[in-house]
């Protein structure tokens, strides 16, 4: 027990008052002050003050901020308990007492003596080395100074290195100069083969049409003259408006003036109307006035028209021909074409086209601005009155409209204004089942270009029984015109369009539209045989695509009964036998995985058309004998 009691009783060294003292008196426990509440502070000797009465007060009057000495870092001969141990452990291993020593007294001895160096700096002792300088003052504005010092000498080191890569460059010639072309550079057999095994060819079905080049740039505007020779003024603001010259006019267009002469008048000058529909091909700030008018004048004359006072004013064919010759349109063509004529007009478009120029973005946009413009008092005159044009205008109108709209500077514009135009010219002709086949011829050679015929037809929206049976009919023209079947087959027989269809999927297979791509290309292929081979794959599978998308065009346009239930069972089976099983796909040619991706999303739209129309009486069986 007693030798127990011994070991419990603490054992006080009366040198480390000395430490101690020095300890508190240089703040070394300053690191570890912290803020406390007023419920947690210390208690002091100084009497209290009164309680804050107010209760909108955070912080009494007399508060003051604490130091914040413990910010700054300590000094060099005061560390903290941290520091302390931190040093303990850097210092050799001769100076710390370990547990292997064997006398533990001496031990003891030699950390009381490291202490008293550490904090009374004041006693020598040349035993114990000097700290490293950067223990305490890491934190520093000497270490930061000193890290950029550092900093600006490795760039300046850096520099000569720089200078000499500056002088390799320009020593050696631009690499882009190197004339390094594939058939320069000598492959041997085996590597030729492997790159073309694992090449991706980078040719992929397009999504926009190619289109036709048929607004060229504008580098001057047509003249617009009001013929005031033949006109009598009403009143005197009018023969003030005769009497200007053509940029005054302008001017009270722009102003407004003569919507003050002739809005509420029943009568509107014919020459007037005319001068303000050319204008519209003039740049928006002029056209945008000009067509605000224009449409003002329009609707107060529909309006103001009785049962037998009919004589509305609508632009004819000729004045926009000429509106669109305005805007830059070229080579355009207006008489309808017979079933023999197309090859003519085929070799005449080849002939006068040319390539096209880039256009500046404000032209494209003054462009659309100006069709839209024409658009809409084209459809308001149909609107208006709709036997204004006879049949011949209004399929020559109808040819024009879709030539225009596949100009290269339109495909991505939005093509609103011109379909609702087209449905009503569409419901305007007065012979429509023996004017359909002569239209239908008219614009299957508008382009020459398979996806510019399907996007003309995806131009005549699916809304009304004529442009249905437009859309129907036109789709299986093309199909037969592209695969050369347009005098063998009864495409013009309504009830027989879906069994000419099954006979022209037949043609429509990959391998058969290589060899007859390839029977057109009779031009000896100056390129190597593999990407000759790659291309035609290409052009191939890109007109099957256009063919195959014209097909499902087709039979959405029919209403499928129980008679001609048999006949979409047997194209399902065709497309399922012709195309999809002749499709195999590669990473090499990605076009034929979107063509197979297209020829099964026709085959289950077909497959639900069948349930929906499925007959009650019989089934159509390909193996029953007739």
């Amino acid at each position: 027990m007693g030798t127990q009691s011994t070991l419990t009783v603490p054992i006080l060294l009366p040198h480390l008052k000395c430490f101690y003292e020095h300890s508190l008196h240089q703040g070394l426990t300053r690191p570890t002050r912290r803020l406390c509440s007023p419920t947690s502070a210390p208690a002091s000797k100084v009497p209290k003050k009164p309680k804050m009465q107010a209760t909108g007060d955070a912080f009494p009057t007399d508060w003051s901020p604490p130091p914040i000495e413990f910010l700054n870092p300590p000094a060099r001969g005061a560390a903290g308990p941290q520091d302390l141990r931190r040093l303990v452990h850097q210092l050799p291993e001769k100076l710390v007492p370990t547990q292997q020593t064997s006398d533990p007294k001496r031990g003891l001895d030699s950390l009381e003596e490291l202490f008293l160096n550490l904090a009374c700096p004041n006693q020598k002792d040349a035993a114990l080395p000097e700290p490293p300088p950067d223990l305490f003052t890491s934190g520093s504005s000497e270490s930061y100074v000193n890290s950029l010092d550092y900093l600006l000498q490795e760039k300046r080191e850096q520099a000569p290195e720089q200078e000499r890569e500056k002088l390799l460059l320009q020593e050696c010639p631009d690499i882009n100069s190197l004339d390094l072309e594939e058939d320069e550079v000598p492959l041997k057999p085996e590597h030729r083969l492997l790159l073309e095994r694992f090449s991706v060819s980078l040719q992929a079905i397009p999504t926009v049409h190619p289109g036709e080049t048929v607004f060229l740039p504008r580098q001057h505007l047509q003249s617009c003259i009001l013929d005031c020779s033949h006109l009598e003024p009403q009143n005197h603001l009018e023969e003030l408006f005769f009497r200007s010259p053509p940029a005054q006019q302008l001017s009270y267009l722009c102003s407004g003036l003569l919507s003050t002469i002739y809005l509420g008048t029943p009568h509107h000058p014919l020459p007037l109307m005319q001068w303000l529909f050319q204008l519209l091909t003039w740049p928006p700030e002029t056209s945008s006035r000009a067509f605000d008018l224009l449409w003002d004048l329009s609707v107060d004359g529909l309006f103001r028209q009785t049962e037998g006072d009919l004589n509305l004013w609508h632009p004819s064919l000729q004045e926009i021909v000429e509106a669109f010759h305005n805007l830059g349109a070229h080579d355009v063509h207006l008489v309808p074409q017979e079933p023999g004529q197309e090859c003519a007009r085929e070799q005449k478009s080849k002939t006068s086209l040319r390539q096209p120029e880039p256009q500046d973005p404000s032209q494209e946009i003054a462009l659309d601005i100006s069709l839209s413009f024409i658009y809409k008092i084209l459809t308001l005159c149909a609107l208006g009155q709709p036997g204004a044009y006879p049949d011949s205008d209004l399929l020559g109108l109808i040819e024009l409209l879709c030539r225009v709209s596949l100009d290269t500077g339109l495909r991505l514009l939005p093509k609103t204004d011109l379909q609702q135009l087209l449905l009503l010219l569409l419901q305007n002709i007065q012979e429509w089942p023996g004017k359909l086949q002569q239209l239908c011829w008219t614009l299957s050679s508008v382009s020459d270009h398979h996806h510019n015929l399907m996007a003309l037809v995806q131009f005549f929206l699916d809304v009304t029984s004529r442009s249905r049976q437009l859309r129907g009919q036109l789709s299986l023209l093309i199909i037969a015109r592209m695969l050369d079947q347009q005098d063998t087959l009864p495409v013009w027989q309504e009830k027989a369009q879906l069994s000419s269809l099954s006979r022209l999927l037949s043609l429509m297979r990959p391998s058969s539209l290589r060899q007859h791509l390839g029977a057109e290309t009779v031009q000896p292929c100056q390129e190597p045989q593999p990407r000759a081979d790659a291309e035609l794959d290409h052009k191939a599978c890109y007109l099957c695509h256009s063919l195959l998308t014209l097909a499902g065009v087709v039979v959405s346009c029919q209403d499928i009964t129980a008679e001609q239930w048999a006949d979409l069972q047997l194209l399902c089976m065709q497309l399922d036998r012709h195309i999809s099983t002749h499709i195999r796909e590669s990473p090499q040619a990605m076009h034929r995985t979107k063509l197979k991706d297209l020829a099964a999303q026709t085959y289950i739209r077909w497959q639900e058309l069948l349930a929906l129309c499925q007959p009650q009486a019989q089934y159509f069986s390909p193996w029953k004998e007739t």
